[in-house]
């Protein structure tokens, strides 16, 4: 880890990391103030809340699906530095429609900005997967990875806090305030020419995702590992959809234990991300994430049981309020688990996808797995908004959350399976 954090000292590293970091901050404390706006202040009907945070969620994933194949595209044959500069100039403009949105209370304002974010975060993903190989010498790359991820969740982490702490109108402002500095960051990033001779790109988004999807998954191993990850990603669409109108209509409590949980949440994924790399001692391996993910459903079943059983106060509580409440810790355990247990299931098979590819086609497998990804999202979103609608509790989805986590272990031990079978077959 120290030789890792010396390269916050290079140019060819750490304007990309402060770029990263700082755009994962403000996509999360836009989302954050927003949702807390909407359903504290806004709305005041358990249906139309729910309602709001699955469309939220599914506008901001939906870009991830349409638009993952150009982006992978772009990210393989334009200059990657270039690209940065286009991205972080656009989030500028974006955010100046969402501080509007946030000061006049306009959900239409909200939600165009919301997308907009999405599509900004769908062309900057994969640019740093493919950048880093040609920043980095190869022994730098693991490490370097390493502190970008490390910053993209300490970003998530710092704007779910701020996002539930301070004011609309000071979110406006900082939101802002953190686009340009995210603009002069991505313009110290060292240029990072193409390394692929065809320049060409197919615009038709239809048709090049169906190409770069397929492309991708008639490799056995990389269609398990795209699978398993998506049910993931499903679950946690639910989970993220289902937060606040269960800390509102269901636990009594207000927007500073909902942005506890998301918190909890945050830190649950990286310790769980630290755990699996220590267990497996840097191999890239799916020997635990079958576990993982049946650890995970456990808890989502548990933190159901609690829920259910949950007295609300006669008054809406703050965080110590909460805490002070019987099976709260218990309530905030199981969340924990969920995410750490989450974090050792997929951080693995993030590595396995990136590792298992040539590094001229990193940023393509990263896209269509993207493209799987926010499909399954998006089913998430619209799956538990379908459920509340039809009078399902909002605490009884997490029934059918948990459910997901025996597939996800199903498809993870085929992968584990037809990774160990030629070691298997050859001794």
């Amino acid at each position: 880890m120290q030789l890792s954090l010396r390269l916050l000292t290079r140019r060819r590293f750490l304007p990309l990391f402060t770029t990263q970091f700082l755009g994962a901050f403000n996509d999360n404390l836009f989302k954050t103030s927003m949702v807390m706006l909407v359903t504290y202040r806004i709305f005041s009907d358990d249906s139309r809340e729910a309602a709001f945070n699955a469309a939220a969620n599914a506008l901001f994933i939906l870009p991830f699906f349409l638009f993952s194949a150009l982006a992978g595209q772009v990210a393989d044959t334009r200059d990657k530095a270039g690209i940065i500069r286009l991205v972080k100039s656009c989030e500028i403009v974006i955010m100046l429609v969402g501080a509007a949105g946030l000061m006049l209370e306009s959900i239409p304002l909200l939600l165009s900005a919301l997308f907009a974010m999405g599509v900004h975060s769908t062309f900057f993903g994969p640019i740093k997967y493919a950048l880093l190989p040609q920043h980095l010498h190869k022994d730098e790359v693991l490490g370097g990875t390493g502190l970008v991820e490390a910053g993209t969740y300490g970003g998530v982490l710092l704007g779910i806090l701020v996002g539930g702490i301070i004011p609309p109108a000071a979110t406006a402002a900082t939101v802002l305030a953190v686009a340009l500095l995210g603009r002069i960051a991505g313009s110290q990033v060292p240029p990072a020419p193409p390394v692929v001779e065809d320049h060409s790109i197919d615009f038709h988004v239809i048709r090049s995702s169906i190409r770069l999807v397929s492309e991708t998954l008639h490799v056995p191993r990389l269609m398990l590992a795209v699978a398993a990850t998506s049910c993931f990603w499903m679950q946690a669409a639910i989970l993220g959809t289902l937060f606040v109108p269960l800390v509102k209509n269901v636990l009594g409590a207000d927007q500073q234990v909902a942005t506890l949980f998301l918190s909890v949440f945050s830190i649950g994924v990286g310790v769980g991300a630290i755990a699996i790399n220590r267990l497996l001692c840097g191999t890239v391996s799916a020997r635990y994430a079958p576990a993982a993910a049946i650890l995970m459903g456990l808890c989502l079943l548990d933190l159901h049981h609690v829920a259910s059983h949950w007295e609300a106060p006669d008054e809406m509580v703050g965080w110590r309020g909460f805490i002070a409440l019987h099976s709260a810790r218990h309530i905030l355990a199981d969340l924990f688990g969920v995410a750490m247990f989450g974090g050792m299931f997929v951080v693995p098979l993030y590595a396995f996808l990136t590792t298992t590819v040539d590094k001229l086609h990193t940023a393509r497998t990263v896209a269509a797995n993207n493209i799987v990804n926010s499909g399954a999202m998006v089913v998430g979103a619209l799956l538990f908004a379908g459920m509340v609608r039809c009078g399902v509790n909002v605490a009884d989805t997490l029934i059918v959350t948990a459910l997901g986590s025996l597939a996800a272990a199903i498809i993870a031990w085929r992968l584990h399976r037809a990774c160990t079978e030629p070691a298997l077959s050859s001794t």
